[in-house]
């Protein structure tokens, strides 16, 4: 059903409470997935991430929604947050000449201790698979959004 027929408009107060808080959903979600001390977080910071385009779309509409984030970027987060996760996993299989388990991060440790950085030791890798994580998790919630919101709009058109 389309808003503009059944004399519905987009609200001013919400599309201004929306660009207000879009920036700091934003912000908030890519702290939650960056952790303040330790790892973790990528799951609940790519929900955050998705549930701000959520909200602009709903203030904004579908259309802008589209020009805001067109599925070939989708596709292109999905692809990428994969490709650092598995990335992640397959550095620790390469440095331990196959000896360890995907994302074994005991096989980064020696690279650590060369570079100088013992303490950081497994936090670089864990960070690289928390971004891939938050990435694929917001691209995947959007994916969905995506089908609901416009198989509707296309159920609309063909009626």
């Amino acid at each position: 059903m389309n808003p503009e027929s059944t004399g519905y408009k987009r609200d001013v107060i919400i599309q201004t409470t929306a660009k207000l808080m879009v920036p700091f959903i934003l912000v908030f979600g890519l702290y939650v997935m960056m952790g303040s001390e330790g790892t973790g977080g990528g799951f609940q910071g790519g929900c955050i991430l998705a549930a701000a385009y959520i909200l602009y779309v709903t203030a904004f509409g579908t259309e802008k929604g589209r020009v805001m984030m067109p599925e070939s970027w989708n596709t292109f987060f999905t692809s990428l947050g994969l490709y650092l996760y598995d990335g992640a996993g397959l550095v620790a299989i390469i440095l331990s000449l196959a000896a360890a388990q995907f994302l074994n991060y005991s096989a980064i440790w020696p690279l650590a201790n060369i570079l100088g950085i013992a303490e950081a030791r497994g936090y670089m890798v864990a960070f690289v698979v928390d971004v891939g994580i938050g990435i694929t998790v917001m691209a995947a919630f959007v994916s969905q959004f995506f089908d609901l919101a416009w198989k509707e709009k296309e159920e609309e058109k063909g009626e």
